[in-house]
């Protein structure tokens, strides 16, 4: 995680910051984020390590982003927007420090790291790698993720520009099961996630879930962790036996992120 001392919408490079900038209240954003971290600490046990937050770098908050990271190994970032390809250093350096073995794209490739390639640990021997394309991620890093991490690969194309990451719309829990929303895919993508995830393990979410981003989500143990969540969501999350657990994001939904946006699950 990265505290938000620097957090603002500054710029405009996806729809939920249209009309934002400017818009943020920094002590309000700064308290959801505590609020955000003493949860998964100090309730559900999870130990958090965190990136020094930069000036002039108000996104680098969102440390999904920063890489894709699986059995010691880590693939950085790529951005596709200068104004977050400054976060590369930053992110990069963090990975050093916490003994990951670097492994770089080729040159040109675009990649949004854990924002774009989630893994989903179900009944197959290995994990596989859900990575998607069309907003912010190349099909073409898909393949040397595979190479890289040695696992199969499933790739998804956007379509929604409202959910421009993987992870807005699309949120694998512990167990094999999935929190996904189908409108954010095409259809050749939407037969291919119903053709590998059971449906007994598969919630679509509703528009009302979708739109406060409850697939942006972070599960530890049978906890899920979100900005918000109907009734209807909790209760079905209840039927496979996980708790959630809402705290307020609102401030980083102004700048298209939410509770799996600020989080990067290190593996």
């Amino acid at each position: 995680m990265c505290a938000p001392t620097y957090f603002g919408v500054e710029y405009v490079i996806n729809p939920w910051m249209e009309g934002k900038l400017g818009g943020v209240s920094t002590g309000t954003a700064g308290a959801q984020w505590h609020d955000l971290h003493a949860l998964l600490t100090e309730t559900l046990g999870a130990t958090v390590t965190q990136v020094p937050p930069q000036p002039g770098l108000p996104d680098i908050v969102f440390t999904a982003n920063a890489a894709s990271v699986w059995g010691g190994k880590a693939v950085p970032a790529r951005f596709k927007h200068p104004e977050r390809q400054g976060e590369e250093p930053f992110y990069r350096a963090a990975l050093e420090n916490a003994g990951y073995e670097i492994h770089d794209l080729p040159e040109g490739i675009a990649f949004e790291g854990a924002g774009d390639a989630l893994f989903w640990e179900g009944d197959t021997e290995a994990p596989l790698l859900f990575a998607a394309h069309g907003w912010r991620t190349d099909d073409a890093a898909h393949g040397f993720l595979s190479t890289t991490f040695g696992v199969e690969v499933v790739s998804l194309a956007l379509t929604d520009p409202r959910f421009y990451h993987l992870d807005t719309c699309f949120c694998p829990l512990p167990g094999g099961f999935l929190l996904w929303y189908p409108p954010a895919f095409d259809a050749a993508s939407q037969e291919i996630i119903a053709a590998r995830v059971p449906s007994a393990k598969r919630l679509a979410v509703s528009d009302t879930d979708a739109a406060t981003f409850a697939c942006n989500a972070v599960g530890v143990g049978n906890h899920v962790v979100m900005n918000a969540a109907t009734n209807a969501l909790r209760e079905s999350l209840a039927s496979w036996g996980f708790s959630a657990h809402a705290t307020p994001l609102d401030e980083f939904m102004k700048a298209g992120g939410s509770a799996k946006c600020l989080t990067l699950r290190l593996l």
